[in-house]
Order: structure tokens, then C-alpha cells, then sequence
């Protein structure tokens, strides 16, 4: 593994500890379906195309470990993107905030509303 790969895999790593401590803190809003609060709280939101389902992985890679999956037709919240592994020449990778704080390909995942921001 080249130092860079390495210095990316721990900036996302320390990223996502991050991003699970703030999740502590912030108040659940998703079971009520408020759009606006998504927005206020920086999610945005996806639905799963892949259809046999969608692995999520620990890292914004093919062969992150697998942390779990999402079933087609599934409605994600997506924290962020950036970039990673091309997955049929898409790059983009989303980190979502369902549950676990897991990593998806965007080629899998079509967004509902906005675009994620960058993370």
C-alpha cells in the first residue's frame, strides 16, 4: 500500500469517528420524514438501484470490508461524498448514516433531491 493510500485511509477514517461523535449529539429527526431538518443537519437522501442489494463497506473501496447491505428500492441517508474506487467508471462514493456509518457507490445509489456535498 503506497503512504498516500495509507494517509487517505486514515483521513477517512478519522473523518467517519468524527462524524459518529457528532451523530451523538444530534437529535433523531429522520422517523418524522422532515426533509428541511435533513437539510439543517447536513444529510441528504438516496435510493438503492443495485438489484440484488447494496454491500456497505468500511472505506470508500471495493474491497473494504463489508459492514452490511441495503435491499434495492431502499431510501438512504447520505451524509457526504468523495471520492474512490471506480465502480463501472464511476468514482463517487457516499457515506451514509443509516444505522452504521458506511460507505456506497453512487453508481448504486440515485439521489433524491440535492446532490450530497463534498465531504
Amino acid at each position: 500500500m503506497s503512504p498516500r493510500s495509507t494517509a487517505a485511509r486514515l483521513a477517512v477514517v478519522a473523518a467517519a469517528a468524527a462524524l459518529s461523535a457528532l451523530a451523538v449529539g444530534t437529535p433523531a429527526h429522520a422517523a418524522n420524514g422532515d426533509n428541511d431538518a435533513d437539510e439543517a443537519y447536513g444529510t441528504y437522501q438516496g435510493r438503492v438501484t443495485a438489484r440484488t442489494g447494496l454491500l456497505l463497506r468500511d472505506s470508500p473501496t471495493r474491497g473494504g470490508r463489508v459492514l452490511r447491505s441495503e435491499p434495492y428500492g431502499a431510501i438512504v441517508s447520505i451524509f457526504c461524498k468523495t471520492a474512490g474506487d471506480r465502480v463501472d467508471g464511476n468514482n463517487r462514493w457516499y457515506l451514509l448514516t443509516d444505522g452504521t456509518w458506511a460507505w456506497g457507490s453512487a453508481r448504486y445509489i440515485d439521489n433524491i433531491g440535492k446532490a450530497p456535498r463534498w465531504c
